[in-house]
């Protein structure tokens, strides 16, 4: 094999290299975006599960209250 053939060789092994790494990059910004996007559904899911704790312990209260008059 010749230096040609091998500087030919090694240049095309940079080039797969370079573009599998582009291709990791985009995936990597398109999960860090999911993930954002996930975070923010579950401080959703939170806030309302909080709320709805409130408000069953509101009604406990009320009823509690139905049942001792």
């Amino acid at each position: 094999m010749t230096i040609d053939e091998r500087l030919d060789k090694l240049t095309e092994r940079h080039e797969a290299l370079t573009q599998s790494i582009e291709l990791m990059a985009l995936d990597t910004r398109e999960n860090t975006r999911n993930i954002a996007t996930l975070s923010l559904v579950v401080q959703k899911i939170a806030s309302s599960i909080d709320t709805l704790g409130r408000v069953v312990e509101s009604h406990e209260h009320r009823l509690d209250n139905l049942e001792g008059a």
